[in-house]
């Protein structure tokens, strides 16, 4: 049993410890244990045989204020998952909807766009008609099919001479006009259903 703090008492630490000087002896709490002890040589607590000097605090990890950039496929590799979700984003079709399109389950198309599974030919091609492009648009980069997606859009001289006008319009003025085209493309929808 031990004395209460503050008071000293002849003890000699147990065997494996070295014995310290009486006059330096200092009555300790183990931060880890609780256990309140004589100091010993090799500042360690005779229960837990953790360290009874004052811990330094561990450095933090600071936070990235940038985000680091997801890892890439290698420069001119094939980067179908990406083209797989933002060709199915433009389109505005779940994973659940493409998969029951190409008759695959959605956990598929998950694999997919994570990059966690490759598909095959056939998968490809299927992709291709449920996403309504041609197989090449799967296999392109990012830039690449949105530069030839920007080039389709502008060869239709009617949305041409609408991009030319759009680009004066504040952001009112964009936000009006898109709400009236998609209320027109709604409205086609509906007579069309």
């Amino acid at each position: 049993m031990m004395a209460p703090l503050g008071v000293q008492s002849q003890e000699v630490p147990a065997a494996p410890l070295q014995a310290v000087p009486v006059t330096e002896r200092a009555v300790l709490k183990c931060d880890h244990c609780k256990l309140v002890q004589y100091r010993t040589a090799a500042d360690i607590c005779r229960r837990c045989k953790k360290s009874l000097l004052a811990e330094q605090p561990k450095a933090e990890l600071t936070i990235a204020l940038v985000p680091e950039p997801a890892p890439r496929a290698e420069h001119g590799g094939l980067q179908v998952a990406s083209a797989v979700r933002d060709l199915r984003h433009v389109r505005n079709l779940s994973q659940r909807q493409l998969a029951a399109r190409m008759g695959v389950p959605r956990t598929y198309i998950s694999k997919i766009e994570n990059g966690k599974a490759m598909p095959t030919l056939s998968s490809l091609d299927r992709l291709a008609r449920a996403l309504q492009v041609d197989m090449s648009a799967l296999l392109r980069d990012a830039p690449t099919r949105h530069k030839d997606e920007t080039a389709v859009l502008t060869a239709d001289p009617f949305l041409a001479e609408i991009a030319r006008y759009a680009a004066h319009l504040d952001a009112t003025q964009k936000s009006i006009f898109l709400n009236h085209v998609r209320e027109l493309a709604q409205g086609r929808m509906r007579r069309t259903a």
